[in-house]
């Protein structure tokens, strides 16, 4: 739905209340038009059930007003008397509708001091969870969310099983989209592996015309820094709009909601207006070399010989255990030289240390050449943009330019395939080419001026990553936040339980920064401990008092 016809939906909701509910207005000593004006009519509603202002703000957070909705039903109709569990049920099981019967049926009085104390322990037990839930969704969709590292596309920078706090705040938090939904539950709702939010099968068929229902326009809260070069970030897959993960053609997209994406974690080594290239598997920006932070550890793939051939497991052994001495996880794998292995994935510390190891021969960096690319099935390279006038593959990319909002591009046949996908997925507008021209909306275009900004998204683990060099351009509306800190860290997380192992180094530690890693654990622990003390002195203190 567009923002103008939710303000034509939003005027039919405050309709439907004021009739419901005018004459209790009247009863609680209040106007009946004060029933039908927007916002204020929540304000007096509040005062009316005695409920603190800031529910009022609560009813019209996306996600919490789930929650908050049937308890101002329930509160309504505990204000004038109807406090029976049937009453209770009835409030919620109508959507609020229970109180056209109060209004123009029941023969109710208003309580003006009524108890708004539970008046059992089950009450206020669920009074608990009702608050926790309503502070924690809160919390989860405009502060702070947790993120556990799935893959190691980011090793040896931050490792899977690392638990990461994400900040929504940096970039500025993104209001849902989906408004019927599950608190605290992205895609899908563990155990039951249902969808968390209202769905309807149609999407699967392409029907975009329920794109549009029940969903919020895009809309985000400011920020207070800019995504920067090099930055981590978390944002929802670009990608994950197609059936068929291989295949990233535009026009093989169905509909899922920018906020159920699934979320992955990057750097951003390109922001909007950059130009980006790859050369021997670098990164260049604008011509230049990009330059990773202190704590980055790029991985790629290398040749390795060994000094001594690998003919008995007993070889095998000590090779891996050579490897593993120098942090290097993922094995060996055969090349076509028979005395050439393959690193899947070393950082230049581990490859420091086995250039001098008496085993090692030699050691060097595995690149791809210029003229080699994969084709998928349909001939296509499998690297973005999937069109064979741009062979490109994982080390050798582009030129190609990252689009910033505002700025403009020619547009020719054989550059339309770079910006296909995000004139039609991302900004609406259709685009094809016939012959040499470009068709925009049906028009003929020598041009087009992007309205979002793009960001360039590459995993640190630079052969072991699926990122922008397969599915393009991430835009702004995709992004979720910034990682800033690691709470805690498993190693073995994906490897069952019992071989689960605390990484104490990493705990309560920066996700990014210069310098070795400072774990603050103990520091915090004694901030609570400390608090805790405090907190019992003065409970103390006060009751002597008494």
């Amino acid at each position: 739905m567009t923002w103008t016809e939710w303000f034509i939906f939003f005027c039919i909701i405050q309709i439907i209340h004021g009739l419901g509910t005018w004459k209790l207005y009247i009863k609680a000593g209040r106007q009946a038009w004060e029933a039908f004006i927007p916002i204020y009519n929540a304000v007096m509603l509040m005062k009316i059930i005695n409920r603190p202002w800031y529910w009022v703000i609560l009813i019209f957070l996306p996600i919490v007003n789930l929650i908050m909705l049937p308890a101002v039903w329930v509160e309504t109709a505990r204000s004038f008397g109807k406090n029976s569990g049937l009453d209770t049920f009835l409030a919620i099981v109508t959507l609020g509708f229970y109180n056209y019967y109060l209004n123009y049926v029941a023969d109710v009085e208003y309580i003006e001091n009524r108890d708004l104390k539970p008046k059992t322990a089950t009450g206020d037990w669920v009074s608990s969870i009702l608050f926790a839930i309503v502070a924690a969704t809160i919390v989860h969709t405009y502060f702070f969310q947790p993120f556990v590292i799935p893959s190691s596309s980011l090793e040896k920078s931050l490792l899977v099983g690392d638990f990461l706090i994400v900040s929504k705040i940096h970039y500025g938090p993104r209001v849902p989209m989906t408004l019927v939904a599950a608190p605290m539950v992205h895609d899908t709702i563990p155990v039951i592996k249902k969808k968390s939010y209202l769905y309807d099968d149609r999407y699967e068929r392409r029907e975009k015309s329920w794109k549009n229902k029940l969903q919020l326009p895009y809309l985000r809260l400011p920020g207070f820094e800019d995504i920067e070069r090099n930055d981590y970030v978390v944002f929802g897959q670009p990608a994950d709009t197609l059936r068929d993960m291989n295949d990233f053609r535009p026009d093989r997209n169905y509909y899922k909601p920018i906020d159920k994406k699934t979320n992955l974690v990057k750097r951003c080594v390109g922001i909007a207006g950059d130009t980006l290239e790859l050369k021997d598997g670098w990164v260049y920006i604008n011509g230049e070399k990009n330059v990773l932070p202190g704590r980055a550890q790029l991985q790629y793939a290398y040749n390795v010989k060994f000094k001594r051939p690998i003919e008995s497991d007993a070889d095998v052994n000590r090779i891996m255990d050579l490897l593993k001495r120098a942090d290097i996880d993922d094995g060996l794998g055969r090349t076509q030289d028979p005395e050439v292995y393959l690193i899947y994935a070393a950082s230049d510390d581990a490859v420091e240390k086995l250039k001098v190891h008496p085993e090692i021969a030699s050691i060097e960096r595995s690149v791809l050449p210029t003229d080699y690319y994969e084709r998928d099935a349909y001939g296509r390279p499998q690297n973005f943009p999937q069109d064979a006038n741009y062979p490109w593959n994982i080390h050798h990319f582009g030129p190609i330019y990252i689009p910033k909002a505002g700025t403009s591009v020619d547009l020719t046949a054989e550059n339309l395939p770079i910006y296909k996908r995000l004139i039609q997925e991302y900004e609406g507008h259709s685009a094809y080419s016939k012959g040499n021209k470009v068709y925009i909306d049906g028009e003929v275009a020598q041009n087009y001026t992007f309205e979002k900004d793009y960001y360039w998204m590459m995993g640190d683990n630079r052969n072991n990553s699926i990122d922008s060099r397969f599915w393009g351009f991430v835009p702004f509306d995709h992004v979720i936040g910034k990682p800033v800190f690691i709470w805690f860290s498993i190693d073995g997380i994906n490897d069952g339980l019992k071989n689960w192992k605390v990484r104490w180094d990493r705990v309560f530690t920066t996700a990014s920064g210069e310098g070795e890693r400072t774990s603050y654990f103990i520091p915090f622990v004694l901030l609570i401990l400390g608090i805790t003390i405090f907190n019992r002195w003065r409970k103390r203190k006060k009751a002597k008092n008494e």
